[in-house]
């Protein structure tokens, strides 16, 4: 490992391959610029010393530059940087506050001496295989013992887990802001010990938890917790409503997702809305919910951000009733699942009150030219606007939407009857408008693009006018990405410490369902391998952001 030190005017050195070289210019040469070596000659030497009487200046750097400097390095870096000398090794351990573990069986023996390095370990993902034996309760509550300072928690197929280790682990770690788990096996009691002891939890994710299911009678929370809760994120449980007291109770919930939760819904956002509350965002996707529902939602003053995917039961009713009393509303996603309970009335009432809608998504929803020019006039701050498997949108509401929406700067089209004729106004329209996605539209051809850029040499126009039919499209947020880990933590560095902790591979789980087709039939359609197109491209959208008080 080196650095070289050039010097300004310096010219040709010597050739490797021939030292004695001479260049027959006659002009004045600088001095040859000098190398300098930095010792890493032997890593029980802390002072290292020089070599040919040059200064090693990176051993007189404090420890705290030296931890600082690792931050910046990628997980690869860091571990080849700890072998430089065991000062390295010991500063790179103590700066080390993300950690994520292969959380088999066999990790119990390294624990002690995998602590006794990363001692200073804030966030910690414990993963296991599903064909492996996990981590049992002794073994969290080692690691619980060693690490107290431990604010975010993600376990991942940790079945051997049981109420009494997460109890004994809550005891141990009570300044636990974030808790995430998915595929584990503990109960109502072991979720409730987390709630009783940490009383500084701010966001709280819970998938396929077995050990709540149909058969327990016993609630959760809403214990200390309650009072600190922003973020509730319930996915895939058997038995969801039992964690309304929890719900109810949290007073200061800025957030709540529940998705593919069976049970009836209905009551407990009932119980919220009779209750002062401040959320802002609430997600419902394949849930048991009717307008009683969605009218309990309007009693959420606060209500930015609205994601209604596949509730059959939801009808122009509720969203009218959403729309009257939701007046902050920004993000409105809705997939109407071509069931037609959702369309023209409830658009209505949404460009009549909703002035501060920012972003619309609308799939398998039947709509006219009508509610379309509602929307567009009203909603002078609408920016993004995805339309998506529709039978009723075609060439004339494209157009209205053309010369309507003056803000709008996003656009996405997808599997609905439109034409060239249609997309050719947007030649003229919406002067902002910067980014377009034509998909799966059958009356659209492939020289359209070419044509529109001719003319917006800005506008970016993206199109696939392959022939497909529309029948895969999901606005299943979770199907996309953007909420399937719900609160998880930011990618974690991976660490290996001997042959008993790393080596385990991640495995892609194929799904089943009557709507799957082989990868290349999916990868050559541009499906994304069944993620939602719209899911994903708001997803970007969103994160670059034009929402400037965006709280999602």
């Amino acid at each position: 490992m080196g650095q070289s030190s050039s010097i300004p005017g310096s010219t040709h050195r010597p050739s490797p391959t021939n030292p004695t070289h001479h260049h027959h210019h006659h002009r004045t040469t600088a001095p040859r610029s000098e190398t300098y070596y930095f010792s890493m000659a032997d890593p029980d030497d802390n002072q290292c010393g020089n070599i040919g009487n040059v200064d090693d200046y990176i051993s007189e750097l404090p420890d705290e530059c030296l931890s600082s400097i690792f931050h910046f390095l990628s997980s690869g870096d860091r571990k080849n940087a700890s072998l430089v000398s065991k000062r390295w090794l010991k500063i790179e351990g103590q700066s080390r506050h993300r950690l994520s573990l292969n959380a088999q069986s066999d990790l119990l023996v390294q624990i002690p001496s995998l602590f006794s390095r990363f001692d200073a370990v804030t966030k910690l993902a414990l993963r296991c295989d599903r064909r492996s034996v996990s981590l049992d309760d002794d073994a969290l509550t080692l690691i619980s013992l060693r690490c107290k300072n431990l604010t975010r928690l993600k376990l991942r197929a940790c079945r051997e887990l049981t109420d009494a280790g997460m109890a004994a682990f809550a005891r141990n770690c009570k300044n636990l802001k974030k808790f995430s788990c998915g595929s584990c096996a503990f109960g109502v009691k072991g979720m409730n010990a987390v709630l009783d002891h940490c009383a500084s939890l701010e966001e709280l994710s819970v998938k396929r938890l077995r050990g709540v299911n149909d058969a327990v009678e016993a609630p959760v929370g809403p214990g200390l917790a309650a009072s600190s809760l922003r973020t509730i994120c319930l996915k895939e449980l058997y038995n969801g409503p039992s964690f309304g007291p929890l719900i109810v109770g949290a007073k200061n919930l800025k957030t709540l997702k529940l998705l593919r939760c069976l049970g009836d819904w209905d009551k407990v956002l009932e119980d919220i809305g009779r209750r002062k509350n401040c959320l802002v965002e609430v997600h419902l996707e394949r849930l048991q919910v009717t307008d009683a529902g969605l009218m309990a939602v309007s009693g959420f003053p606060d209500l930015e951000i609205l994601h209604l995917v596949k509730t059959p039961e939801c009808t122009n009713a509720g969203i009218v009733c959403v729309a009257e009393h939701c007046k902050l509303l920004r993000k409105l996603h809705i997939d109407g699942w071509r069931t037609n309970r959702i369309g023209n009335e409830g658009l209505i009432s949404i460009g009549k009150h909703c002035g501060n809608l920012q972003e619309l998504v609308l799939i398998g929803v039947n709509l006219t030219a009508v509610s379309l020019e509602s929307v567009a006039t009203n909603c002078q701050r609408l920016e993004r606007l995805a339309l998506c498997g529709s039978e009723t949108i075609g060439d004339a509401e494209i157009s209205c939407v053309a010369s309507k929406c003056v803000a709008l700067k996003k656009l996405c089209i997808k599997g609905c009857p439109v034409t060239d004729q249609g997309i050719e106004a947007f030649a003229w329209g919406c002067p902002n408008l910067v980014k377009i996605k034509v998909k799966k539209c059958r009356g659209v051809t492939s020289d359209l693009a070419d044509w529109l850029k001719v003319r917006r040499g800005s506008l970016m126009v993206n199109l696939d006018v392959c022939e497909v039919e529309a029948d895969g499209l999901d606005a299943s947020a979770s199907d996309g990405g953007a909420q399937e880990d719900g609160v998880e933590f930011p990618p974690m560095v991976m660490s290996q410490v001997s042959g008993a902790i790393g080596g385990a591979s991640a495995a892609v789980d194929i799904p089943s369902s009557s709507n799957w087709r082989p990868s290349i039939f999916r990868s050559r359609l541009g499906l994304f391998g069944g993620r939602s197109l719209v899911a994903c491209t708001f997803r970007r959208w969103s994160n670059g952001g034009s929402g400037s008080n965006d709280s999602s």
